[in-house]
């Protein structure tokens, strides 16, 4: 069966890199907020070209510390898209945020400067837009720009795009912050659960440190509400360093692979998307069909995995019941009854991309 990614292949092609950065932390004796911490919130922030990164546990965490650090509190309305499966929108839940649900692009399937003018004009306290399945959102510079000009917090949500750049300017440094998410999966992985925030304002760094560690303005005194113990461990940070040098060509052969797909993947039923630039690392691959459950049931039969990145809109989710039964969010809804996931991964073969290609054009 073809994986729909293959996590044992990059263990296998990384061992002795990651072999060497368990036996330093082990040797060191250092296995929380230690020197590997430190040393890779500093390569990654200067990787993105922001000045601080602040590792914490998980993605998710990223968003819900992020967001409060920015200053968005109980009872406030976050505008943030619907199709990216209730991550951002569990972060807010756990605020006791109110999510400002956005419409997305069909075509890019992220946040749209206009859906983002009407959540302004709603009056929302900050704005969250997802780069999803490894695409920079096409208009995220005017947004920016937008967003500052009305004096609202932009934060991205990166977590499927480490590396993705508009202008050379890296996703995660146009907003005020922005979320990341090293999970085993992500273009940049650990072998773990870890996040990160980054930022290059100096007040929402210093008080990310604080709520990622109990609200300590100091060891031991209690300065800053809201905070949690999330923070990274040595061991993911060692091995998330080692991994950093080998983002952009990691990256590039997601490429690759992606525009290898859209070139030659040849159906009337199946859309594919825009899969090249900068602005696109690969971090999923994902097509569109109104026969999409039949496509899937080929590609299984032919011994391929696929998945539906995201099945279920966040505001139709059975925790919400009817609160949202009037919000129609047209394209939303359309691209989760159509798209499909096909494999795309650095270490996947040309012989095995060929085979996925070949099924489907046989379909």
């Amino acid at each position: 069966m073809q994986q729909i990614n293959d996590l044992s292949a990059r263990i296998a092609q990384c061992q002795e890199q990651i072999k060497a950065a368990v036996n330093r932390v082990v040797d060191s004796g250092w296995l929380v907020l230690g020197p590997e911490v430190k040393q890779f919130e500093t390569a990654f922030a200067a990787y993105l070209g922001a000045s601080d990164c602040i590792t914490v546990a998980n993605g998710t965490d990223a968003i819900e510390l992020g967001l409060k650090a920015l200053g968005v509190a109980p009872g406030d309305q976050v505008a943030t898209v619907a199709n990216a499966s209730m991550y951002t929108t569990t972060a807010l839940l756990a605020i006791g945020a109110e999510p400002f649900f956005m419409d997305v692009d069909l075509d890019s399937r992220c946040a749209t400067l206009a859906e983002v003018t009407r959540a302004l004009d709603a009056g929302v306290k900050a704005v969250v837009v997802t780069h999803l399945y490894g695409l920079a959102a096409p208009e995220i510079v005017q947004i920016a720009a937008l967003c500052a000009q009305r004096g609202v917090p932009l934060f991205e949500d990166c977590a499927q795009a480490h590396g993705a750049s508009v202008d050379g300017k890296r996703t995660g440094t146009f907003g005020a912050a922005a979320s990341f998410s090293f999970y085993p999966t992500k273009n940049l992985g650990a072998l773990g659960d870890g996040g990160a925030v980054v930022t290059s304002d100096a007040s929402i760094a210093e008080r990310m440190r604080a709520l990622r560690q109990y609200g300590w303005s100091e060891k031991y005194k209690v300065q800053v509400a809201g905070a949690r113990n999330s923070r990274l461990d040595e061991m993911q940070a060692a091995i998330l360093g080692a991994f950093l040098p080998g983002l952009d060509a990691a990256n590039a052969r997601r490429r690759a692979i992606a525009e290898r797909y859209s070139a030659e993947l040849n159906h009337p039923e199946v859309q594919v998307p825009n899969a090249s630039g900068a602005a696109y690392v690969g971090h999923l691959y994902v097509v569109r069909s109104p026969r999409r459950d039949a496509l899937r049931a080929h590609l299984r039969e032919a011994g391929i995995a696929s998945d539906v990145h995201y099945p279920i809109p966040d505001h139709r989710q059975p925790l919400f019941g009817d609160r949202y039964a009037d919000l129609r969010l047209e394209n939303t809804e359309r691209l989760a009854a159509d798209i499909l996931t096909l494999p795309c991964y650095p270490e996947m073969s040309d012989e095995n991309v060929g085979r996925v290609i070949a099924a489907v054009n046989a379909w």
